[in-house]
C-alpha cells in the first residue's frame, strides 16, 4: 500500500451498537474543517453502508470481527490494524473503550487517545499496568467529570493534565429537526394526547434502577393529574419482575412498557416530564435529548447525570423514592409559562456545553490534543 500525504486522523471503535454510531459521529465531525482527513475503523459488526453514512468521516472500514474472535490476545486484529496505519499518515489514533486502546496501541505507534465511557475500566490490576506501560504515548478522556475522577483515582501517579474530560454532545439543531411533534410522537407510540405523562428511556436493567422510578411514581400519583402514566422505552431482563413491581404497588395500569423503540430519541416531545432514576450513569445521552425536545428533567444527582441537569432540571439522591416523587409533583405543576423559561434554560445548556460546536472548542483546547494535532 501507498502512503498518502495527507494528514490522517484513525479513529478506532469496538462497534456501532447502542450509542456508538453517534459517539464515532461525534469524535469524526471535530475535525471538520481542520485539514485533517478522519478513517474510522469498526472492529465489530458486519459492513453497512448505512453506518458508514452516520459516522461523518472521509473513509469508514469495516473489521468485521465477531465478539468471540477477539477475546484473548487479538492478534488477528492486532495484525490487520498494523496494515491499515501503515498505509495511511495517520497522525494519532482515538480509540473508544479498552479493547481498542489495547489493540491500538499494540498494532500501532502512534499516540493514541482514549476515551472512555464508563466507571471502572481500569480498576483491575493488569489493565492498569498494561496503562503504565505505554503513559508516554496514551492520554485518556471520560465523557464526564465523573468518569475523569474515576480513572485519576484508578492511575494516581499520571499527570492530571493526560486524564481530562469531554463531554459528549449532540447535533442540536439536527436533532431537534429529526424529533417529532408531540401530537406525532404519541400518536406513533399509541400514547393519548389527554394524558399527562413521565418519560423514561433505556434498558430494563439494575444499573437503571427503575424500581425506584415505579415507587416514586406511584408515591407522586395522589398529587400528579388524574390522567398521568408512566411510559418505559426499553427492553431487557428485568422486564417482567418491573411489571410485577407495577402491579404490587397498584399502578399496572399506569405504566406503559412499551419496549424497544427504533429512534427512541425522535420521541421525546410524547412526554411532559423526563426521569431518570440510574445508578451512576457515566453520562446519560437521553438526558441531551430530553433537553432538546424541552422536556423538565429529573435525574438522579450521581454519576455524569448531576453534571448534565445541575441548574436546569431537579436532581434527587439514589435511590430516594420520596424526593423522585417530590421532583415529578413540582414539575407537574409547573405552569406554561415556567416550562417554556425551563426549555430555554436547557437549551442554553446545550449550546453552551453540550453542542458539536461547543465541544469542538474545548477539544482543541486539551493539553493532550495541542500536544498532538496542530490545527491545519
Amino acid at each position: 500500500m501507498t502512503r498518502s500525504a495527507e494528514r490522517h486522523v484513525l479513529q478506532f471503535c469496538h462497534g456501532y451498537d447502542g450509542p456508538f454510531l453517534d459517539c464515532a459521529r461525534q469524535y469524526a465531525s471535530l475535525f471538520a474543517g481542520t485539514g485533517y482527513r478522519v478513517t474510522t475503523v469498526f472492529l465489530t459488526g458486519v459492513a453497512d453502508a448505512e453506518v458508514a453514512a452516520g459516522c461523518a468521516s472521509d473513509e469508514v472500514l469495516f473489521m468485521e470481527y465477531s465478539s468471540k474472535a477477539i477475546r484473548g490476545l487479538k492478534l488477528g486484529a492486532i495484525g490487520d490494524l498494523r496494515k491499515i496505519a501503515a498505509s495511511r499518515n495517520f497522525s494519532f489514533c482515538i480509540a473508544h473503550r479498552f479493547k481498542p486502546i489495547y489493540i491500538a496501541l499494540l498494532g500501532t505507534s502512534l499516540p493514541v487517545i482514549g476515551v472512555h465511557h464508563a466507571f471502572d475500566d481500569y480498576k483491575r490490576g493488569t489493565r492498569k499496568l498494561f496503562a503504565n506501560i505505554f503513559r508516554k504515548r496514551l492520554c485518556l478522556l471520560g465523557v464526564s467529570d465523573a468518569v475523569r475522577d474515576d480513572m485519576r483515582s484508578c492511575l494516581p501517579k499520571w499527570p492530571t493534565a493526560r486524564i481530562q474530560t469531554l463531554y459528549n454532545r449532540i447535533d442540536v439543531p439536527a436533532l431537534q429537526e429529526r424529533q417529532l411533534s408531540v401530537r406525532e410522537a404519541r400518536e406513533s407510540l399509541g400514547l393519548s394526547m389527554d394524558a399527562w405523562i413521565v418519560g423514561n428511556v433505556g434498558r430494563l436493567h439494575p444499573d437503571k434502577d427503575q424500581d425506584t422510578l415505579l415507587q416514586g411514581f406511584a408515591t407522586a400519583l395522589p398529587g400528579l393529574p388524574i390522567t398521568s402514566q408512566l411510559v418505559i422505552l426499553g427492553a431487557g431482563r428485568l422486564e417482567q419482575d418491573l411489571k410485577a413491581l407495577a402491579r404490587e404497588l397498584g399502578i399496572g395500569d399506569r405504566v406503559l412498557f412499551l419496549g424497544q423503540v427504533p429512534e427512541a430519541r425522535r420521541y421525546f416531545r410524547a412526554f411532559d416530564a423526563f426521569a431518570l432514576s440510574s445508578d451512576h450513569e457515566p453520562f446519560g445521552m437521553v438526558l441531551l435529548e430530553a433537553m432538546a425536545a424541552g422536556v423538565p428533567l429529573l435525574a438522579t444527582a450521581c454519576g455524569g447525570a448531576k453534571e448534565v441537569v445541575e441548574g436546569v432540571g431537579i436532581l434527587f439522591p439514589l435511590g430516594d423514592a420520596g424526593r423522585l416523587a417530590q421532583g415529578l409533583q413540582h414539575l407537574a405543576a409547573m405552569d406554561e409559562q415556567q416550562r417554556r423559561q425551563c426549555a430555554e434554560l436547557m437549551l442554553d445548556r446545550l449550546q453552551e456545553r453540550f453542542s458539536d460546536r461547543a465541544v469542538r472548542d474545548a477539544f482543541w483546547r486539551l493539553p493532550p490534543v495541542t500536544e498532538l494535532a496542530p490545527r491545519g
